[in-house]
């Protein structure tokens, strides 16, 4: 049976587990915490911060559960007419300090609303992991799609075809022609009218995504944290790092969500890298690692038949 409440403390425990997994896995840094609330408006949040880690230069596992008046601006873009939100969840993005480390997102969420004219509701998960190497090749991308269509398939075999197509999709740099990296799954507006299962299943699959994210990210982490790198691939990590400022200022519907929906600010932004570089009109050398990453920025790879 659908309630909020129960959904609003799993996302909470979800939030504090990961944050204890990673505080763990970095092995130096911690999470400060900073509690929040939505000035004239309903809910707030707890936005967890580490940096200078060993393993992590900046992430945030962000939890929140806001509430109030549907702007107008999202009621047209949802088709809806005056209606109440409520919208709970957890966002993460984590930069790491090796440029070997890739860069890795997740969000799950849970939104609902309700007529002020009828008093009808509706409600959807939405959510998804994606991984975002600053170096590609062609293996770059087997574990994580590998563990997140485990996750799918326990609900759905279509899932991860449908879903990670969706997230190749989405997660593309459209003024760029490339993607934002490897990609993962993506999905939204999932709930009983357009799925043939039922809400405790739905639930059930999202818990499940939101599960996956420490074994993946642990697995690409031990993997390469410790390789050597030099400047020049510092060099690289922050001009890729600048590809994944412009995804999100520019296309990504969370971040135009949270400022829309009067948002805390520092919050939102907090998938920001520390630092970042635009070099005009930069071409890498062909041959090289640099050049061999922009050729796997393309969506559609198969990335469990070409590992």
């Amino acid at each position: 049976m659908r309630n909020k409440e129960d959904i609003t403390n799993w996302f909470k425990d979800l939030q504090d587990n990961i944050c204890q997994s990673l505080e763990t896995l970095d092995g130096l840094a911690s999470f400060k915490e900073d509690h929040w609330e939505r000035p004239n408006a309903g809910g707030g949040g707890r936005s967890r911060v580490i940096t200078n880690g060993s393993l992590i230069e900046k992430g945030g596992v962000n939890f929140s559960a806001v509430h109030g008046d549907l702007p107008e601006k999202i009621q047209n873009a949802l088709g809806f007419g005056p209606s109440t939100f409520y919208a709970t969840g957890v966002s993460i993005v984590l930069h790491p300090v090796n440029p070997w480390v890739p860069i890795i997102h997740m969000n799950v969420r849970y939104f609902e609303t309700e007529s002020l004219k009828d008093h009808q509701s509706t409600y959807w998960f939405g959510g998804g992991i994606d991984l975002t190497p600053h170096y590609v090749n062609a293996t770059s991308g087997h574990y994580i799609h590998q563990r997140l269509k485990e996750a799918c398939d326990k609900t759905d075999p279509s899932y991860y075809s449908r879903f990670k197509k969706w997230a190749d999709n989405y997660f593309y740099i459209k003024h760029r022609e490339e993607t934002r990296g490897v990609g993962g799954i993506f999905y939204d507006h999932l709930n009983e009218e357009k799925e043939s299962h039922s809400f405790e299943d739905l639930w059930e699959f999202h818990q499940n995504v939101g599960k996956a994210f420490i074994p993946i990210y642990a697995h690409y982490a031990n993997t390469n944290r410790d390789k050597p790198y030099s400047k020049e691939h510092l060099d690289w990590q922050r001009l890729r790092r600048g590809r994944y400022v412009e995804f999100n200022l520019v296309w990504d519907r969370g971040t135009k969500f949270g400022l829309d929906t009067n948002g805390r600010t520092e919050s939102i932004l907090m998938s920001m890298p520390p630092q970042a570089d635009w070099v005009y009109d930069h071409q890498p050398a062909a041959g090289t690692p640099e050049a061999e990453s922009l050729k796997w920025l393309k969506k559609d790879i198969n990335w469990l038949a070409d590992a």
